[in-house]
Formats: structure tokens, C-alpha cells, sequence
């Protein structure tokens, strides 16, 4: 008899979990690797960057200037797009497949054949991606961290796990809200590309707002701004802006465990 869906969920996301692992620390190393050369040309690389548009930058690499301080390059070249990229992709994935891809695979069935309440299976499904997003989060703030020690970045660790923290409740959010599509619709594809395009729009809002004057006043609405525009990895997590984002994580999995509760199974 099947006792723990979290266990399971995690035991079944193990392999991909060690790939996604591997990968980020390689990618946090990577890039470390690369702030040397940044940091030694100094104004050379500040005036090569100002050479860009503005309107490029803003998009690719935030409203962050000084790129050959720690704060800077780690801003604009991870935390800025890539990090929350690769956050939304696992999440949106995992959220996405909890119910929906198990109601498609015809395998949601056996799960609920189990002395288990429905809502207690989907609970248990939902904590089992947020606990995989915090593994990962944690495997990139090591990778940081040894890259900061073979580069000698003059940067603190708690403030790359603030930046880091950002991020994961971020992909948190959006887990959330696919998660809440397909427990709503059983159809794993729609919850995909829906959550999907709602991430895109949150990003190009909150990267545009600051030069579109009619956009400024709409930041607010986009879950990016909760997520990078306190700068956390200079000022630490805020709290106000993780809790806006936890709020909305913790609303759309309570419409998730009423829709499952309620909804006929295609099982």
C-alpha cells in the first residue's frame, strides 16, 4: 500500500533531479570562471556594454550597470534572466506533470485507488516540486560558491542565497499556477503553454516597464518585479516581495485542491 505520494513523488524525480543538479553547478561554475577577465578589463568592459541599446540591455540584462562589480556580473549574467529561466522550466514542468500528466499517462488512478484523500495526494504532489525547486537551488548556490572561491569574488554567500531564495520562490509561483491548470483541466499541454506564455508577459513587463511610460505603472503586476526588484543579491531577501509571491503560490494551490476535489477524472 502506498503510504507517502511525496516520497514517491520525489523517489520518481530522482534521476531528473541529479541531471538538473549537475547541471546548474556546472553552469554557476561556468560562468564564474568567466568574471576574472570581466572584472581585469574594467572601463573597457563598462564603456564595450554602454555601447549596446539601451532598450537591450534593459531586456537581457535589467536596469544593472556595473557590470564588473560581483554584484553586477552575477546580476546581469545569471540572476537577471537565466537563473529565473531555468527555475520557471523545471517548475512549470514539474507543476504541470504532478496531476495532469499523471491523469494522462492513466496512472492518477492508482494513486487515488489508496486510502488517500484527494486533496492529501495533490498537497503531497505540490510540496514534493517545491521541496525538488529548494534542491536545486541549493546545488546552484554551491556551484556559486566554489566558483567564488576559485575567482576570489569578493561577494557573501548569504547574499547569493537571498538572490537564489528569489528565484526558487519565483519558479515556485509558476509551478503553482500550472499546477492549478492542470488539476483544473487534466490536460498537461495546456497548463504548459498557458503558464508558459503568462511567464514570458510577466518578464518582458517588468524588463520593458522602466522605459515604456504607459508599462511603469503595470510593474507591479508581474511576478518578476516580487522576484528581482528589490535586488536581493545586494539588499538581501525582501520579505514583503517573497511573501507576495509565496501569497500567490499558497492562492493558486488552494484553487488547485478545490478544482481536483471537485472536477470528473478522465481515469
Amino acid at each position: 500500500m502506498l503510504r507517502s505520494v511525496f516520497l514517491k513523488s520525489l523517489r520518481d524525480q530522482r534521476r531528473a533531479l541529479m541531471w538538473w543538479g549537475i547541471g546548474l553547478v556546472t553552469l554557476a561554475v561556468m560562468m564564474m570562471l568567466f568574471y576574472p577577465n570581466v572584472r581585469d578589463s574594467g572601463a573597457a568592459m563598462e564603456e564595450y556594454m554602454k555601447s549596446f541599446p539601451k532598450e537591450l540591455m534593459a531586456l537581457f540584462g535589467g536596469e544593472f550597470t556595473e557590470f564588473t562589480s560581483p554584484e553586477g556580473f552575477l546580476n546581469s549574467e545569471l540572476f537577471f534572466l537565466i537563473v529565473p529561466l531555468l527555475f520557471l522550466i523545471f517548475t512549470i514542468t514539474a507543476g504541470s506533470s504532478a496531476i495532469a500528466g499523471e491523469e494522462e499517462k492513466g496512472t492518477l488512478d492508482l494513486l487515488l485507488s489508496n486510502p488517500l484523500a484527494r486533496w492529501q495526494v495533490a498537497l503531497e504532489k505540490f510540496f514534493a516540486m517545491v521541496i525538488a525547486t529548494l534542491a536545486l537551488a541549493l546545488s546552484f548556490w554551491s556551484g556559486i560558491a566554489v566558483g567564488r572561491v576559485a575567482v576570489e569574488m569578493d561577494i557573501g554567500l548569504e547574499r547569493v542565497a537571498a538572490a537564489t531564495l528569489s528565484a526558487a520562490i519565483l519558479g515556485m509561483a509558476f509551478g503553482a499556477l500550472a499546477f492549478a491548470l492542470g488539476c483544473i483541466s487534466g490536460n498537461r499541454g495546456l497548463s504548459i503553454g498557458v503558464t508558459s506564455a503568462v511567464g514570458v508577459m510577466s518578464y518582458l513587463l517588468n524588463a520593458l516597464a522602466p522605459m515604456v511610460e504607459f508599462l511603469s505603472s503595470l510593474r507591479r503586476l508581474s511576478p518578476f518585479y516580487y522576484y528581482i526588484g528589490a535586488d536581493p543579491l545586494r539588499n538581501g531577501l525582501s520579505l514583503g516581495h517573497a511573501g507576495v509571491l509565496i501569497a500567490l503560490s499558497a492562492a493558486l494551490l488552494a484553487v488547485a485542491l478545490v478544482a481536483f476535489e471537485r472536477r470528473d477524472l478522465a481515469v
